[in-house]
């Protein structure tokens, strides 16, 4: 599919309100869009949180089963941190107005075993422009046995995918550090991605060497230093990796394959019929908004509205401005999707994953 285009109805006037509402706020406080004191403590945390376990068993004193798995999975929950709620705002721009401290910030992606450069275009240009739109936004595009989108193409075994998909989830960034990154850059290079002279071979071997540097620090060396059996060590990292892609995978997915977000498809010309934000606000849901440890553990993406919208803004403000984004969307007459929950919004992505698995998806869900 061509990259969509999408109707400038009414979008200027939203736009243009909602960004001056947003500056006011911050102007009328007195603070900056990017990251605060707060944000930093927060950064810390996390990186602790990830490199503070991995060090503990790189040094020989670790011995117990119970202990390496424990460490490694503490360490999985920084490595969600950092990529909820570091890199994330990092490679959107949004950390620090300096340009090099997000680059920088943005760096921790590979640290963990990713790569910032393909994340970019997966994420910021293909997800966050052509939010649920089959085939164009590279979210929806999954393995045959997994359907997130009532356009793509059914199997018969879609009809259990709410059952098995959890461990689908678990192994994601398993896939992600391992062959996912690989296939990506090659088919973003297809489609027209990485065309400056070498920027292919040169950001291919910069992923390379990231990974390996992972790898070395990570896995390698604790198997070295823990004085147990190899295949033990590497349970413990997979653990690791588990927890977080569980984690990661349900925060972002039950932002977007839910039952009240529209999938929509563009018309023979090529275009969709809602103006960008109100793509957004209808292919969006934010859940769980009165919950501070959720907001605080997931790097704000429980406000996906506000970060799809204003995705230059650290996510660290994101629950002080919901009012305004709210407020000029009703006024607007555009949807405004909220689930009260963590738990309701679960059971909302499981009932749209048993109707996407059904072999006819048209109408109401």
């Amino acid at each position: 599919m061509e990259h969509p285009t999408f109707s400038r109805t009414m979008d200027n006037d939203f736009s243009k309100t909602l960004r001056r509402r947003v500056n006011q706020y911050f102007k009328s406080n007195n603070i900056s869009r990017n990251a605060n004191t707060q944000m930093v403590f927060k950064t810390i945390i996390m990186l602790a949180l990830f490199f503070i376990p991995i060090i503990l068993l790189s040094t020989g004193l670790i011995s117990s089963v119970w202990l390496l798995f424990t460490l490694y999975i503490i360490s999985g929950l920084g490595m969600s941190g950092i990529g909820m709620g570091v890199m994330h705002d990092a490679i959107h721009g949004s950390y620090s107005k300096h340009k090099h401290i997000n680059t920088l910030l943005g760096y921790t992606f590979n640290l963990i075993g990713a790569n910032a450069a393909v994340w970019k275009i997966q994420h910021n240009v293909l997800h966050h422009t052509y939010t649920n739109i089959d085939q164009a936004d590279d979210d929806l595009n999954a393995p045959f046995f997994l359907r997130f989108s009532p356009h793509a193409k059914h199997y018969w075994l879609h009809q259990f995918q709410h059952i098995y998909i959890w461990f689908f989830y678990g192994i994601s960034t398993i896939s992600w550090i391992t062959t996912k990154d690989f296939v990506r850059i090659k088919r973003y290079k297809a489609i027209g991605f990485f065309n400056k002279k070498y920027e292919y071979q040169t950001t291919l071997l910069s992923m390379l060497s990231w990974k390996l540097l992972y790898y070395t620090y990570a896995l390698v060396l604790p198997m070295l230093m823990v004085p147990q059996a190899w295949w033990v060590v590497l349970l413990a990292f997979i653990s690791m990796h588990f927890i977080t892609g569980l984690l990661v995978s349900i925060v972002f997915q039950i932002a977007h394959i839910m039952p009240t977000n529209s999938f929509p498809l563009p018309n023979e010309k090529g275009m969709i019929k809602a103006n960008w934000h109100q793509h957004q606000l209808a292919t969006t849901t934010n859940f769980g908004p009165k919950s501070k440890l959720l907001f605080w553990l997931v790097g704000g993406l429980n406000y996906q509205i506000e970060h799809h919208l204003l995705p230059d803004v650290c996510h660290i403000h994101y629950k002080n401005i919901t009012g305004i984004v709210g407020e000029t969307a009703k006024e607007f007459g555009m949807p405004y999707h909220v689930k009260k929950s963590v738990y309701h919004a679960i059971l909302d992505h499981v009932k749209m994953l048993r109707w996407l698995g059904q072999k006819q998806t048209v109408g109401a869900v």
